[in-house]
């Protein structure tokens, strides 16, 4: 069973399309990571998965459930980061998952095992007490880690979760969550606009305008030309040739006319 399946997902904010027939599926286990640059929709279609927002089209399945028909149990499958951090800055960093426990219904004896296993596993253990305010950067980001895990979620969400770290924090989360995917069989989906965040064995989706462009392995998206020179002909170069073809070029791809040919 794939841990996320995504089914024809469309979504306007009123006259603008920010998604257009989105579909893809993340098997269990496997870190995919989305791309696209700024405005792409990445955000957008998180609050769907997360559902911040109600489907318009298409649906959502996580962990085999629907978030149409059945969104409690879909959504007890799903752990979230998101770009904004939503952690209370004025309480500790323990406070803060105990209260992300209480909403989830986890008995205390539970939740405080829990708290304690996945401040083990995020090398925060000496930090329990400190208030989130005193902790840098990368560590609040795996203190949101670590509260998206303690319900024990199949799949865990993450849109720009480097955003606004320096390049060695960025890099040591990336390496963390990948190990997080490799040793709790964790099924992971990572939304980013920056390349070097993307691994050539990694599952690749790149979302273009609101349009999924292409999805496969980094290594055969990125060919000989590297993923850099795929990623800019995938998104700069389709903006092109889309232009083209409305000034003339037609569906197919047939040479650029200049419409002002035989004009006098």
């Amino acid at each position: 069973m794939s841990a996320l399946e995504v089914e024809d997902v469309g979504f306007s904010y009123g006259a603008r399309r920010a998604l257009d027939g989105v579909g893809f599926s993340v098997p269990a286990g496997h870190f995919c990571a989305l791309l696209g640059p700024n405005g792409a929709g990445k955000s957008t279609l998180i609050a769907l998965l997360s559902r911040l927002y109600d489907l318009q089209q298409g649906d959502i399945r996580v962990a085999g459930h629907s978030l149409r028909k059945q969104p409690r149990l879909a959504l007890r499958q799903l752990g979230v980061v998101f770009q904004q951090s939503t952690l209370d800055l004025d309480l500790s960093v323990e406070q803060n998952l105990r209260y992300h426990a209480a909403l989830h219904g986890m008995p205390r004896q539970l939740a405080a095992a829990r708290i304690d296993e996945e401040l083990a596993r995020q090398n925060l253990g000496k930090r329990r007490r400190d208030p989130v305010r005193a902790l840098n950067g990368g560590h609040r980001r795996r203190v949101e880690i670590a509260r998206a895990l303690l319900h024990r979620p199949r799949l865990l969400l993450l849109d720009e979760a480097s955003a606004g770290l320096d390049p060695a924090s960025r890099l040591a989360l990336n390496r963390h969550v990948r190990a997080l995917c490799r040793e709790q069989g964790l099924s992971v989906l990572w939304t980013t606009h920056l390349l070097d965040e993307v691994e050539a064995d990694d599952d690749l989706l790149v979302l273009h305008q609101g349009q999924l462009v292409t999805h496969g392995s980094a290594r055969e998206i990125a060919g000989e030309s590297g993923l850099a020179e795929a990623f800019h002909e995938l998104t700069v170069g389709c903006a092109v040739r889309t232009t083209a073809t409305a000034d003339g070029a037609g569906a197919h791809g047939a040479p650029y006319k200049d419409s002002s040919a035989g004009r006098s």
